[in-house]
């Protein structure tokens, strides 16, 4: 299928919100059961190439689909309706 989950990916600097979209992710992606690892990178400039200017940035297959903190069910939303 086309559409399949490939990648997920919280993008920032590190600060706390950041760490705390990656770890809401990752619960949000075993709850999906999409047995993919939740990635975490510091790259800024790969959200700004994205085109996105505010972090954290939630990326599935490469692509930014939230940004900025949300809660469990908004990342699962995002992630399940963005493939």
């Amino acid at each position: 299928m086309d559409d399949k989950i490939t990648s997920v990916e919280v993008i920032g600097s590190g600060c706390a919100n950041c760490k705390k979209l990656h770890e809401l992710a990752v619960l949000a992606a075993k709850e999906l059961n999409l047995g993919i690892e939740v990635a975490y990178s510091d790259d800024i400039q790969k959200a700004l190439a994205m085109g996105v200017l505010q972090f954290p940035v939630l990326a599935v297959n490469g692509r930014a689909v939230l940004t900025g903190l949300a809660d469990a069910e908004k990342i699962k939303k995002a992630i399940a309706g963005n493939h």
